[in-house]
């Protein structure tokens, strides 16, 4: 008999085609169907449950939060849970690590901070055109989708999307300068037919093409590009920030300063919608109301978001902890894809995977993985890389287990067998 899912929804759906099972609950790095099976996460919801399902210290507050007959919808207004996750991230992330940005609430999803950002840019500069990379991803609405790279996601915006060039990614070209070369140089050169963009949108690791990770010092050069011919660079942390990278900011490692940076997913700790759009003082040039949105300021949101840099980023002992599971993720990810032959490690921290030659090979890993108990997806205009993003609080036993999964499926896949090694 066809279910309610099939009946009823669209056929847009996706990630429930590859993960046929009714979900009931979960916790930690665990999910669990309605018929009692358990399940390893290595999704974390596509990077929105950086702290794992339903962690108690941001679950209680939550709770309490809603029963205590708070505000819960306020649009912009100002309420005592906005306060405190203002005060919080100012505190305990942007004093820190020394960057003066103004906040702003745009909408709830990560599109909703893109299109804010790309709005803001024009604005200051008085320019149209913005600069993104290829293989890029930074959303579904229509200028998110203009500097995406994607070709499947661009032709289902129905329109030609314009005012966006691709200039190529790090390691896109075989030779590691020549991006920017042909970049200076056509910047410098009036009869190039580049105009000067307003902005250059850029991930420091691609999350949704190819796990491609850029390096530090490409990302000074850009950033130096950026600031020699007035262009503004904005940084999409929506899927590397709040610690999936290491440290909380993906460009941290770097030592580059954005003008804009784009915050979504894991911001609000617990899978409850919630975006900003960060951007230096300067750039503040909004009329009120001039850009907004219903759903721009959600206080269980506030809560969670809160509760999560509260407990978590108050000192470096997280980023420590995040750095040791990332190491054992790495080598887990070298012993596999080692054993195939060809395949490659990329990506950075908790935000890694294996990249195949042969590009069926990742999704039937990945499908093999969930037949025995691993929910992991796969990257890449393709489909060519694994793509693991366990929860940042994974216990280091589950996490060996994971890969163990992911090494049995690989082989069946493959016939190629690992060794793993197991981590203390």
């Amino acid at each position: 008999m066809q279910d309610i899912f099939e009946s009823l929804e669209s056929e847009v759906r996706s990630y429930c085609r590859g993960w046929n099972t009714v979900f009931e609950r979960a916790a930690g790095s665990r999910i669990y169907g309605e018929d009692g099976r358990e399940y390893l996460d290595f999704f974390s919801g596509a990077g929105a449950l950086n702290y794992g399902h339903n962690h108690p210290a941001l679950l209680r507050p939550l709770v309490d939060y809603l029963l205590s007959g708070a505000v819960i919808h306020s649009l912009d207004m100002k309420t005592t849970a906005k306060r405190r996750f203002l005060q919080s991230f100012q505190e305990l992330i942007l004093k820190p690590r020394n960057l003066n940005y103004k906040v702003m609430f745009p909408g709830p999803t990560g599109t909703n901070c893109v299109e804010a950002a790309l709005k803001l840019a024009r604005k200051n500069t008085g320019r149209p055109h913005i600069l993104g990379f290829t293989n890029a991803f930074h959303g579904m609405t229509l200028g998110s989708l203009a500097v995406t790279g994607n070709a499947m996601k661009r032709h289902g915006a129905g329109v030609p999307l314009g005012n966006a060039s691709s200039i190529p990614y790090d390691g896109f070209l075989d030779a590691e300068d020549s991006d920017f070369e042909w970049l200076r140089m056509a910047l410098k050169d009036s009869g190039s037919g580049l105009e000067r963009p307003a902005a250059i949108i850029v991930e420091t690791v691609q999350g949704e093409g190819g796990l491609r990770a850029a390096r530090a010092s490409w990302l000074r050069s850009l950033a130096d590009i950026c600031h020699q011919y007035g262009i503004l660079l904005i940084v999409d942390d929506v899927q590397a920030g709040c610690g999936r990278t290491g440290s909380f900011f993906s460009f941290e490692e770097s030592g580059i300063v954005p003008d804009i940076v784009c915050l979504s997913k894991s911001i609000s700790g617990f899978g409850l919608p919630l975006a900003l759009t960060l951007f230096k003082p300067e750039l503040d040039i909004w009329k009120p109301g001039e850009h907004n949105g219903t759903f721009r300021g959600h206080n269980p949101a506030f809560v969670t978001g809160a509760a999560a840099l509260e407990h978590f980023w108050q000192d470096t002992k997280f980023e420590s902890r995040i750095a040791a599971r990332s190491e054992q993720l790495h080598q887990g990810l070298a012993r596999i894809a080692a054993a195939a032959g060809g395949a490659t490690v990329r990506g950075r921290g908790m935000l890694s995977g294996i990249h195949y030659s042969d590009t069926k090979a990742a999704g039937q890993i990945a499908a093999e993985s969930f037949a025995r108990g691993l929910l992991v997806e796969t990257s890449g205009p393709d489909g060519e890389v694994l793509k693991t993003m366990p929860a940042l609080t994974i216990s280091a036993d589950d996490l060996e287990r994971g890969l163990a999964i992911l090494a049995e499926a690989a082989e069946f896949v493959t016939g190629h067998r690992t060794a793993l090694k197991t981590v203390a």
